[in-house]
């Protein structure tokens, strides 16, 4: 009985040293554990389980995803806080996966391994605040920008040169005046005032990945007083043909001036670039406010300009930067375009360089492909295609046929789509086909058919109008036979009348000889009568009765 008590004692008394030690192990356990990375510096928190438990230390390890091989995380070994820094872990590459694992430990008693959700240190980490540099002038300030990270950062290698900087400045009695500008690493905020203190903050951001990092602590300065030489204002560069023309205002006159230039390209790199700005050809020592130079001095790229004014006085700070892009200040003439009908059916396109262009160098990283519209010039329906030789050919057209062209000259591949002003407009006719010259055949041969046709119907229409119109005054010869062979003074009878002989029965011989005579010659004087007499149309019958009288005397004189 007592051996079988003192078994249940012990019993309890180990159930009572396992039962601590489970909870105790429990209570050790972290919780709440994350990962904090700001550019290159990386750490880990967490939360105990019981704030009431002392002597209580965490350490952790880590591992490359996939590797199976725990290491000690420098930094977080034997940590009597809720936070260590494990900046110091070698990784070769910040884009692989990480595991991590923290425990608590209580003098031999250790919790069990809190492990991490594995993680890639680059896209967990963020964009930490710029350091700043600033030197004062009367009206602007000069910022040096240093990325965010160390030198050697391995977390922005990549990206040193790809940081935007966004700068908030602020006249330090009037926080309200705030105004933001994009800036390069080493850069001038200009549009200051002489002798007033202006108080700015700058953040990082990678536009590319859509990260803003955090601000920078504030940082403030003295602009320095008005400067004795001003510098230039209002700088303005435009291409003229083949030069570069530089401009820019200036209140003073027995000044000389000097310009710079730049690649925007370098501006992006952080450091120090003062001494490589260069000298702009034909503008040093100028007394003018403006000075031409060739455009050969800049090839393809985005370039910074800055004009300072000297005299005997002093020098004055640099101008305003003044940015622009050769690109877009580059004049693109208009092509030439030439045109020949080569078929019945298609016409040859020639492009060719203009007489002001034909000594400028083409640039070979921009070449000129042709945007070309074609179309018939008696429709409004155009053609367009893009060529990028300059001799080609429209086929498929219509013989006979008018069709015009023009033509400008574009860089390409460009997304701006920059190019020429198109060419003069001009027009070509295409040569008769096989069947053209059918039917032109068959026309001449139907006009030269058809001419002894028509002057046949104008003639016959002539007749017809002069007849109508314009009658003969000469009886036809039909007409004129009827007269003559009957008396005209049956004319004048109704044509019911019958024609009736006369008979007369003579005796002495002689007297008929005079009276046929007498009658001959009635007959001549009727005939002659009757033509004297066509315009009234009215024949005069005097003639007849006198021949009648005349007989009747003869027949009186016979019976007397």
């Amino acid at each position: 009985m007592l051996a079988l008590l003192g078994a249940t004692t012990l019993m309890l008394v180990a159930g009572r040293c396992v039962l601590p030690a489970a909870s105790g192990e429990a209570n050790l356990k972290p919780k709440n554990v994350e990962i904090h990375i700001i550019d290159d510096n990386f750490f880990l928190k967490w939360n105990s389980s019981s704030e009431s438990v002392r002597n209580v230390t965490f350490s952790a390890d880590y591992q490359i995803l996939g590797t199976d091989n725990w290491k000690k995380l420098p930094g977080c070994q034997h940590i009597s806080s809720n936070k260590c820094n494990f900046s110091s872990v070698e990784l070769k590459n910040v884009f692989e996966k990480i595991e991590l694992r923290i425990r608590a430990e209580e003098g031999n008693n250790t919790s069990t391994w809190y492990e991490v959700e594995p993680f890639v240190p680059f896209l967990e980490a963020q964009i930490g605040p710029p350091d700043v540099h600033l030197e004062a002038e009367d009206k602007a300030v000069i910022l040096s920008i240093s990325p965010p990270g160390t030198k050697d950062s391995i977390m922005w290698a990549l990206d040193r040169s790809s940081f935007t900087y966004h700068v908030v400045i602020w006249k330090n009695s009037s926080s309200l005046e705030e105004r933001t500008e994009t800036v390069y690493p080493e850069d001038k905020i200009y549009k200051l005032s002489p002798e007033i203190t202006y108080c700015l903050k700058v953040k990082a951001e990678l536009r590319l990945q859509s990260r803003v990092g955090c601000y920078s602590p504030v940082y403030c300065i003295n602009t320095t007083e008005r400067h004795k030489v001003p510098s230039p204002e209002n700088i303005q560069i435009s291409a003229d043909n083949q030069v570069y023309v530089l401009k820019w205002d200036y209140p003073y006159e027995h000044t000389t001036f000097q310009a710079q230039w730049l690649s925007a390209f370098l501006k992006k790199i952080p450091g120090k670039h003062s001494d490589k700005w260069k000298q702009i050809p034909s503008c040093e020592n100028v007394t003018t406010t403006r000075c031409v130079f060739p455009r050969a001095v800049f090839s393809s790229g985005i370039y910074c300009v800055r004009v300072r004014a000297s005299n005997g006085n002093g020098t004055s700070f640099w101008s305003e930067e003044k940015k622009f892009n050769a690109e877009m200040k580059t004049v693109i003439l208009p092509p030439v375009i030439s045109m020949r009908s080569t078929t019945d059916d298609s016409l040859c396109v020639s492009v060719g360089a203009s007489e002001e262009s034909e000594n400028t160098p083409v640039n070979p990283l921009y070449p000129l492909i042709y945007e070309v519209i074609f179309w018939e010039n008696t429709s409004n329906a155009e053609r367009k295609v893009l060529e990028k030789r300059t001799d080609f050919t429209f086929p498929n057209l219509k013989p006979l046929t008018v069709y015009c062209v023009k033509a400008r000259a574009l860089i390409e591949d460009d997304r701006r789509n920059k190019g020429s002003n198109f060419s003069e407009t001009v027009c070509e006719k295409t040569k008769p086909g096989n069947t053209s010259k059918t039917w032109l055949i068959a026309g001449i041969c139907t006009i030269l058919f058809s001419i002894p046709v028509v002057i046949y119907v104008v003639r016959v229409f002539l007749r017809c109008v002069k007849y109508v119109f314009f009658p003969s005054s000469k009886p036809p010869s039909s007409v004129d036979e009827y007269f003559s062979d009957q008396p005209l003074r049956n004319l004048l009878l109704s044509t019911s009348e019958e024609q009736t002989e006369r008979c007369f029965i003579i005796e002495n011989a002689s007297i008929i000889t005079e009276i046929e005579e007498t009658n001959e010659i009635d007959e001549v004087h009727k005939e002659y009568s009757s033509q004297t007499s066509q315009d009234s149309g009215n024949y005069s019958n005097e003639d007849e009765n006198s021949g009648v009288k005349i007989s009747e005397e003869f027949l009186q004189q016979d019976s007397v």
